[in-house]
This record gives C-alpha cells, structure tokens and sequence, in this order.
C-alpha cells in the first residue's frame, strides 16, 4: 500500500501556489491604480502652472484690458462722427465699451476664480476659442487650429527625428565594433558641434545653399502658388524639407551618436557578452542577444519619448524657416498673449505624455524578463 503522509512543508506548498497568482494581480492592481492616480495629479498641477505662467500670474488681464482700451479708443477717435461729440461723452462711451469687451472676455472677474475654471476645461479638453489666431478658414476654435497645424508638424519632425533616431543608432553600433578607430575619435572631438540649436544651423544653410548659392528655398511649406500636379506638388515638398530636416541631422546627429555609442559600450564589455566571445558566437548575434536586447527599455523610452516630442514641434526651427507647423503657431502665441492656445497645445501633451509613461512600465514587463510590474524594480 502506498504511502500518502505528508509534511506539514508539503501541505501547505500547494496553498502558497494557489495564493501567490491572487497576491500577484492585487499588487498589479495597485500599482495600476496608483499610478494611474499620481499621474492624474501630475497632469493636474503641470496645467494649472501652465496656466498661471501663460497669463504671468494675472498680468496678461493688465495686459488685455490696456490693448482693449487703447484700441476702443482709436476707433472712437478716428470716427469723424464721434469726434464732433464733447470729450466727456466721448470718454463715457470709450468706457462703456470697454466694460462690454471686458465683460465679454471675462476680465470683469478676478484671475484666480477664472484660474480654476480655465484648469477644469483644460483637464476636459475643451479648448475654447483663441482671442488673436485664427486658422487658415477663419475659425478661432482652438481645437480646429491645432488640428489645422498638425500635419505640417508632423511631416517634419517625423522625418527629420526618425532620421536621426535610426542613423544614430546604426553608426552607434558601428562605433561601438570599432572602439579606439578614427571614426570614433572624430565623432567623440564633434560632439561638442551638438551644443549648436538646429535654428541657429539653419541659418548657416539659409544664408549658404538659400542666399547665396540659391540651390534651395528660403522657406515655407511649398512653393507659391502650389503645383496643382501631385508630383510636381510632392517635389516641392521634399525641397522645402531638405534645410530644416538638414539642420536638425546636423545639430544632434554627434551629440546622438555619441550618447548611444557610450551605452552600447558599457553594455559590450559585460562579462556574459565575453563569455558569448569566447563560445565563438558571431558578432551579429552577440549585438542582437546580449547589446541590442538588454538595451531595449532605453531604446523604448527614448523612441517614445520622441514621439510625444513630436506633438511640440520645434518652435524656432519652424520660425526660422516659415514652417506653418505647431511649432510657430505657439510662437506666435506666445506673442500675441494667446493662452488658449497656449494652454490647448500644453495640455494634450501632457496627456500624451501622461499616457506614454504609464505604459511605459507595462512594455518594459514585456521586452525585458527581469522586470516585474508593481514589483518594485529587476526580478532577482
């Protein structure tokens, strides 16, 4: 007969198993919640000091209310009309419109109240209306004029970020096979070119392949008027990409390759990518198992992150060279004291970030074995 005793270490095995999968996805929950909720509250203090710095605390209400006074009363002023009229009924009616503007914009009301309220559309998504831009159809609808903005912004900073985040990390990997050669120590002298801005490259290669060689455009999207041939229209365009997208190469490509070339290195001389030496395994498949895998997070993070770096564009390469993308949209905002506009292109990049870093954990669970979500850190 078969002996079926157990330990009280074996009995009580089974109800361990049993119990760890439970305690598992309550701690996932947990931390879903948690993030999920500090994220929230992040997204939610970043707007309301974006609001307060896009209207200076209050002042750009001074500020409006002055441009309000100054342009009623020219217009009053330049009325043959009005002007027959004596000064004092004249300066009633000045100020009897102004209360209306005012009354309109809802400059009669103290900032810190309408703080509040600008925060809970924000958070919302209701942009509202923009007091001085309007899109190219004539809406003030916040909402239309990003929209209207965006795909100019996109095209560029598409092309011109994939392009470097792709060429940087091939060279880096060629530099990291080639430690000590030529190659790299040029690179590692160049790097400092980086400190250079792409709008301040831009003006170099306006000046150089514009001004005075005329090879290429000065600026803008197409040429004017735009081709009506698909063609001819889409030749245009890659015209008018090459200095901006140029600029952008230049100004990050050292400083880029550089950085990934540091990391591929560290990552080369661990001791299991020797031992892989050693085994005899080819260096493709060294790169692909032991440097390319265990970099992955980085890689992840930094092609996100540049994803959501899209949505900003880039606000004075795009004013360098007349780019009607977001970018000088907010310029031009920025200008003019338009905070919703401000306020409307700030708040869905906080959201698209917001929404990048927390699944950021959930895709480093995925490509990377050591890490757990809500666990804390690296599996042991």
């Amino acid at each position: 007969m078969t002996d079926t005793t157990f330990t009280p270490e074996e009995l009580e095995q089974p109800v361990e198993t049993a119990k760890k999968k439970p305690n598992s996805t309550l701690r996932l929950i947990r931390y879903t919640v948690g993030k999920f909720i500090s994220l929230f509250l992040a997204v939610l203090i970043g707007m309301y000091l974006v609001i307060l710095i896009a209207n200076m605390g209050g002042y750009v209400d001074q500020i409006m209310k002055a441009q309000i006074r100054d342009g009623i009363g020219l217009s009053v002023s330049m009325d043959p009309e009005l002007r027959r009229r004596p000064a004092a009924e004249r300066q009633q009616l000045i100020n009897e419109l102004v209360a209306v503007e005012e009354q309109r914009l809802g400059l009669d009301k103290p900032f810190i109240g309408r703080s509040f309220r600008f925060l809970f559309d924000a958070m919302t998504l209701d942009l509202g209306r923009a007091q001085q831009i309007s899109s190219d159809s004539g809406s003030r609808f916040v909402r239309l004029i990003i929209l209207e903005r965006l795909p100019p912004t996109l095209l560029l900073m598409t092309t011109a970020s994939f392009s470097l985040f792709i060429i940087s990390l091939v060279f880096a990997l060629f530099l990291s096979r080639n430690y000590g050669s030529i190659i790299d120590k040029l690179v590692i002298a160049l790097s400092p070119t980086s400190s250079a801005p792409p709008w301040f490259v831009g003006i170099f290669l306006l000046l150089i392949f514009a001004a005075v060689l005329g090879w290429l455009p000065f600026g803008g999207m197409v040429a004017a008027p735009p081709p009506e041939d698909p063609i001819a229209y889409a030749l245009s365009l890659a015209r008018h990409l090459v200095l901006p997208v140029s600029a952008w190469l230049i100004s990050g490509f050292f400083a880029s390759v550089f950085s990934w070339r540091t990391f591929f290195l560290i990552f080369s001389m661990e001791d299991y990518v020797e031992l892989a030496r050693a085994k005899g395994l080819s260096s493709r498949d060294i790169e692909r198992r032991y440097i390319l895998r265990p970099t992955l997070p980085n890689i992840i993070t930094s092609f996100a992150l540049m994803l959501i770096g899209l949505w900003q564009g880039a606000i004075l390469t795009e004013t360098i060279f007349n780019w009607p993308g977001l970018g000088r949209m907010l310029y031009r905002a920025v200008q003019t004291f338009d905070t919703p506009v401000i306020i409307g292109s700030q708040v869905i990049y906080a959201y698209l970030l917001a929404i990048t870093v927390f699944l950021l954990d959930f895709i480093y669970a995925l490509v990377d074995p050591r890490v757990r979500v809500g666990s804390g850190g690296p599996k042991a």
